[in-house]
């Protein structure tokens, strides 16, 4: 039934048929119009292969550093200790406060003569502010709170006791400078 209409619509078209030869040179021009849009094409497509999964891959780095920074923001120690216990971080910034003031004082009394002193006040202040750390992370890892934040503010306690003592002995080393002075010019 089908080859019957195949049949049917040949018979039809049968006068319309293109039948003649080409003419002579047809071929070449054929093949060279053929050829010249194959690399036009060829062209076209390696200068889009190359952006496109660059800007693909550029997009999904961008989309992980973004969620990788989102998910690895974790709060500083400074935040979960005050989380743990609200009235240390009022504590604590009371006596930074109180030692930073003594530290500007005792550099401003700085002198050849209490330089030795000074610098070894620093470094113990140092190894203070390192226990201090380390007792803020007992803290965070569920260490005995009550006993932990005493340790704490002893620290701190501590370093002001250090800080008043070496304030003393800067006054002391100024007035016997003093005092030797007075006796040589007298």
């Amino acid at each position: 039934m089908e080859v019957d209409d195949i049949d049917k619509l040949f018979g039809e078209l049968k006068g319309s048929f293109d039948t003649s030869e080409p003419t002579d040179g047809h071929r070449q021009r054929f093949l060279a119009k053929l050829e010249a849009s194959s690399t036009a094409v060829a062209k076209t497509k390696k200068k889009r292969f190359g952006w496109k999964p660059l800007s693909i891959a550029a997009a999904v780095l961008l989309l992980c550093t973004i969620g990788f920074n989102l998910l690895n923001t974790s709060p500083s120690v400074q935040q979960q200790v005050s989380k743990i216990s609200p009235e240390i971080t009022n504590t604590e910034y009371y006596f930074a406060s109180v030692i930073e003031d003594q530290v500007k004082k005792m550099q401003k009394e700085s002198t050849p003569e209490t330089q030795k002193l000074i610098a070894d006040t620093m470094i113990q202040l140092r190894n203070l502010d390192s226990d201090y750390k380390k007792m803020e992370q007992d803290l965070l890892d569920g260490g005995n709170s009550k006993l932990i934040l005493s340790a704490m503010i002893t620290n701190f306690q501590t370093r002001i006791d250090l800080l008043n003592e070496v304030l003393e002995q800067i006054e002391e080393i100024k007035n016997f400078k003093n005092y030797e002075n007075e006796n040589i010019t007298a």
